[in-house]
């Protein structure tokens, strides 16, 4: 430090008394430097192997290029999604099937009941179904989870 300077203003000031003020090569421009459109076609190209067949001279490329695909290119047709298809277990909403699709016994014991909670939620959870299916998706998890912890309240009794 020099007089009261940190290093990095000393520096920076020595830096301007020894560079001589540098015009650059190039005035700043504010355009893209880069391909332009003539790499299409040349401007004003008459027709080639490439061109559209029938003698005609193009002042502008990107309309050559266009009028050259527009002939033969046809509309791709729109793509209808199949709908979803319901998978069969959504149907089973009632408590006596939903408890059949559980399988509680009533030899079960708290970690048996939460393995059947988990392995009932890996195949029924609503998140793994289409949107159209979550709401019947979410009656058999509410069913499911009642159904279970009622089966936990009875072994804390036992």
């Amino acid at each position: 430090m020099l007089f009261g300077r940190s290093v990095f203003q000393t520096i920076l000031t020595r830096l301007d008394v020894e560079a001589p003020d540098e015009i650059p090569a190039t005035p700043p421009s504010y355009r893209v430097a880069g391909l332009t459109s003539g790499f299409v076609m040349p401007s004003g190209a008459a027709q080639d192997a490439d061109g559209p067949g029938d003698g005609r001279v193009f002042d502008d490329p990107y309309h050559a290029v266009l009028d050259q695909f527009g002939a033969d290119a046809k509309e791709p047709e729109p793509q209808v999604p199949e709908p979803p298809v319901m998978p069969p277990h959504l149907a089973r909403l009632g408590e006596e099937e939903v408890a059949e699709d559980l399988g509680i016994l009533p030899t079960d014991n708290s970690e048996t009941l939460a393995e059947r909670r988990r392995t009932f939620a890996r195949h029924n959870h609503p998140d793994s179904v289409d949107a159209l299916f979550r709401d019947k998706a979410n009656t058999r998890m509410m069913l499911a989870n009642m159904l279970i912890d009622r089966a936990l309240r009875l072994t804390t009794l036992r």
